[in-house]
């Protein structure tokens, strides 16, 4: 399986733009970014061109669509996570999530849900 190119977190944040409104002219791109992320055009522009190059988007006819989604980018960035942090462990991490974040039954619930149906 090819390795999903690693997105930033102020890449991220434009890619979520560009998953939202693609295909999108590059120049309502810069717009879009000018007014949620505070970007200068130049600065959209150059991400446009550095994520080009990894691989993340393309640009044709100046219309910028992406070429990984967001569910791809997230897999790839919790893949990461679970190896740096947890040695790749899940139960690790989990045991980690649930000390730190307080379960409501209905999480609970739709966690062992998910488990159950990991497992068939």
């Amino acid at each position: 399986m090819e390795r999903t190119p690693k997105v930033f977190e102020s890449e991220y944040r434009f890619c979520l733009i560009l998953w939202e409104n693609e295909p999108l002219k590059a120049a309502e791109l810069a717009k879009i970014c000018k007014e949620k992320l505070e970007w200068s055009r130049t600065t959209t522009y150059t991400v446009i061109k550095r994520l080009g190059e990894r691989g993340i988007l393309e640009t044709k006819d100046s219309v910028v669509r992406s070429l990984v989604s967001k569910e791809e980018v997230q897999l790839s960035d919790f893949d990461e996570l679970m190896e740096k942090r947890f040695e790749g462990s899940l139960p690790a991490f989990i045991a980690a999530f649930a000390k730190h974040q307080k379960l409501s039954k209905n999480d609970i619930e739709e966690i062992q849900k998910i488990i159950d149906k990991a497992g068939e």
